[in-house]
């Protein structure tokens, strides 16, 4: 997200270091949550598995969304033309409760609307929020949804070379 709070993949800059964290979360993830327009977006990145980039930290970014788990929410789509994809057969809360109560690695939740809305049911443990140094001035913002006021405590930061951070919430009070 930007600086400003919104929520657009054209307005952040993106780099090796980034997307070798992003990598990493990926590898050490089980299953990823998508909304339909998220999980659209994220399709791009099949075109480098059939046709590499020849960027290392690019190719190794597509190779680790290709291999992780999707579960994709949507009343539109029928299929999702890819092999570690599916549709859920479930409303968000009833499969997060579910995949919370199974051992493995973590959940991530990668769409803005599943975010504001698995907020809103206190399904979610951890928030990394990846603000990038930019000023959009219009877009989506991330917490547009929200019912009720949550205070979140901040565990971590990262970093970044292009002046982005992560930031690490856990949910505190409400």
């Amino acid at each position: 997200m930007t600086i400003d709070g919104n929520c657009d993949h054209t307005a952040g800059l993106p780099d090796e270091a980034i997307h070798q964290h992003y990598t990493d979360l990926l590898n050490n993830a089980d299953t990823i949550l998508y909304g339909r327009i998220t999980y659209q977006l994220m399709q791009y990145w099949q075109t480098l598995i059939k046709n590499p980039s020849g960027d290392n930290t690019y190719d190794e970014f597509a190779r680790a969304i290709d291999k992780i788990h999707k579960i994709v929410f949507s009343k539109k789509l029928s299929n999702t033309d890819w092999s570690s994809a599916v549709i859920a057969t479930k409303p968000a809360d009833e499969m997060v409760k579910e995949l919370k109560q199974q051992q493995g690695k973590d959940i991530l939740v990668g769409s803005r609307s599943l975010i504001n809305q698995l907020l809103n049911l206190n399904l979610i443990d951890e928030y990394q929020l990846c603000v990038h140094p930019v000023i959009a001035g219009h877009g989506m913002p991330l917490f547009d949804q929200v019912n009720d006021r949550t205070i979140l405590k901040l565990t971590n930061t990262k970093l970044f070379p292009n002046g982005a951070v992560i930031l690490h919430y856990v949910p505190s009070i409400k």
